[in-house]
């Protein structure tokens, strides 16, 4: 295994370790743009996290050609290794789903982790069954046949107001999705594994018997100073 291989797989594992407002909090004191708020998590209680594979859509059908057509998202899907994550941009305003119940089958078999969508998500209970992960701005039941189609696919797409490349990495839970460039990744793991040790040990005090006003007062309000 080659160093960068290696280096992956550890950042990787030290990130799944960490929740989104840890990791947040971190893009904050380095003074980084990524977390990205209001997503819906259809299976409120999991986090993922892991590398990306970006898929953008657009309004109407694709241009016609001599080509079989292949569905939105099944690209990112087959590129995918176990473990890493699909994001959606979805933006066009339309109601209709960027993700449904058969590309969450598809992509569990493949063993991606979950999916992060700027967009509306379908086949809900399906993804639900699956225990297959999706963020999504919230649901319906409109197919995206022709009303919006695939036009890139590990191209950069915008997810809220964050720009999202492929090859980057993102954690998700309940609280919001948070976007991390790949060429910062182990200087916010750093910053983010500091300050989640630093909450454990608040924590250790309040259960512990310390007044919570003297834990927070003299911890959490400088928490991301420098």
């Amino acid at each position: 295994m080659s160093d960068i291989s290696h280096n992956t797989q550890e950042n990787s594992r030290r990130l799944a370790r960490l929740d989104a407002c840890a990791v947040s909090d971190a893009l904050d004191r380095l003074s980084l743009h990524g977390c990205v708020t209001g997503l819906i998590a259809a299976l409120p209680g999991r986090r993922i996290s892991g590398r990306v594979h970006t898929v953008k859509l657009a309004a109407g059908n694709s241009a016609v050609t001599a080509a079989p057509p292949r569905h939105l998202g099944t690209t990112a899907i087959e590129a995918c290794a176990a473990g890493e994550i699909i994001v959606v941009e979805q933006r066009t305003g339309i109601d209709a789903g960027c993700w449904g119940g058969i590309l969450s089958r598809g992509a569990h078999a493949r063993g991606v982790a979950g999916v992060i969508a700027d967009g509306l998500a379908r086949d809900v209970d399906e993804a639900r069954e699956l225990g297959f992960p999706l963020f999504c701005r919230g649901f319906t039941a409109r197919t995206a046949r022709g009303r919006v189609h695939e036009v890139a696919t590990d191209e950069p797409v915008r997810i809220g107001d964050v720009e999202v490349h492929p090859g980057d990495f993102a954690v998700a839970d309940s609280s919001a999705a948070v976007f991390i460039p790949a060429a910062r990744l182990g200087e916010v793991l750093d910053v983010a594994e500091s300050i989640a040790a630093r909450e454990a040990a608040m924590a250790a005090r309040i259960a512990a018997g310390h007044a919570i006003s003297a834990v927070m007062g003299a911890d959490y309000e400088h928490m991301l100073k420098k």
